[in-house]
């Protein structure tokens, strides 16, 4: 899913209608699901920048889907916020204690929640503009480009999504697994070599521009964006 794209777990229709129409308003895309089964399905996938969730789900409460989330190593960082009607503080205690980061009480201004939702993704480092930095490397998550300077580069889809892992996670060492799980999704079966090949692709995209050297590869481990190599 890209970076603006907001997961929203909400059973009830007409919520979840009215949701969708002001998350899309203020510039996010949205995905829903109406269980808990669902949206772990969903979310075997690449992930969405942020999920909402409604504690009240059938099948899985909400409460139960954020501890699976928090369990995964794939999704225990992903931002969630809780929807619900219960308002009792041992309520939202409970919220908490199942890894939730924000929590907003039925019925709730749609435009409180936007600015709520923009506060966990700063809390969370997704810059406000949708842009990632580094150098003269830029990443626009909303418009789907890359640009070094004033020059576009032309990449392909995968290889955006690969680029915007590491550049979120500058000097992290990612194995083929890791990589394979959060660019690919868990439920796409390819083979671990096909990370060498997208990384090849990406380190020629960016060649032209002197920043292939940026994409290291880390023996014995996987791949790093290394930002202190970035041409200036």
């Amino acid at each position: 899913m890209p970076s603006n794209t907001v997961l929203l777990v909400e059973d009830e229709r007409d919520i979840r209608e009215m949701l969708t129409f002001s998350l899309e308003r203020a510039g996010f895309v949205v995905a829903t699901a109406e269980t808990a089964e669902q949206a772990l399905a969903m979310l075997e996938g690449p992930l969405p920048g942020l999920a909402i969730i409604d504690w009240m789900l059938p099948g899985l409460s909400g409460v139960q889907l954020a501890r699976k989330l928090r369990q995964d190593a794939l999704t225990r960082d992903l931002p969630l916020l809780m929807l619900t009607a219960r308002g009792e503080e041992a309520d939202k205690l409970k919220g908490f204690d199942a890894g939730f980061d924000d929590y907003m009480t039925k019925p709730f201004s749609p435009r409180e929640l936007v600015a709520r939702i923009k506060a966990l993704l700063r809390r969370s480092g997704e810059p406000e503009d949708g842009v990632l930095e580094i150098g003269p490397l830029k990443l626009d998550t909303r418009g789907h480009h890359v640009v070094v300077g004033d020059d576009r580069v032309r990449i392909g889809p995968t290889e955006f999504r690969l680029l915007e892992l590491l550049m979120r996670n500058p000097d992290r060492a990612f194995d083929r697994g890791q990589l394979l799980d959060r660019v690919w999704g868990r439920n796409v079966f390819v083979e671990e070599r096909t990370v060498d090949v997208h990384v090849l692709r990406l380190r020629r995209a960016l060649s032209p521009f002197g920043m292939d050297k940026t994409v290291q590869t880390v023996r014995g481990v996987g791949y790093r964006l290394a930002p202190q190599l970035a041409a200036g």
